[in-house]
């Protein structure tokens, strides 16, 4: 049997359909990577902002400043005005004997982004952060202040106006 060869291409060319085959992967990896990236990230999001075992604090007034036992000593948080959107405040606790303060700032059942603060030590006791609150679209005003210290948890719901 004798072999007869195609003479439309040269021998061991691939035909062009071939080509496109190849580039085909090379267009698809770059969005697939960027599909997996944007996974891991949110998964990080889930992951961090899982709720912890917190103590509720119930703040009628943070202007005024709230109090709360932590460890056998009194813990108080103050905001210096009152908190809106956009405007920046000073958020302060005072808790003797702590070495680490962190706050989150969230709205129940929406995500608002990364808004963790570590506190810094001020003397005595205090610790203090320049807050600004992002703006909800939706309009609420309804918020929860997550604070750490030195590794317990604390809620304080308040409203901005």
């Amino acid at each position: 049997m004798r072999r007869v060869l195609r003479q439309d291409r040269p021998q061991g060319e691939h035909p062009e359909g071939h080509k496109r085959l190849a580039a085909y992967p090379m267009r698809v990896l770059p969005p697939l990577l960027l599909v997996i990236a944007l996974a891991a990230i949110a998964m990080a999001g889930y992951w961090f902002n899982r709720p912890a075992d917190a103590q509720a604090v119930a703040c009628a007034d943070p202007l005024a400043g709230c109090s709360f036992s932590h460890r056998g000593t009194t813990v108080k948080v103050h905001f210096s005005a009152y908190p809106k959107p956009l405007e920046p405040f000073e958020f302060s606790v005072n808790a003797p004997g702590a070495t680490r303060v962190h706050a989150e700032f969230q709205m129940n059942g929406m995500e608002m982004g990364f808004n963790r603060y570590d506190l810094h030590p001020a003397g005595n006791g205090t610790f203090i952060s320049s807050v600004t609150l992002p703006v909800c679209v939706s309009g609420r005003r309804d918020w929860t202040l997550y604070l750490e210290i030195d590794g317990a948890h604390y809620t304080l719901p308040f409203s901005t106006r």
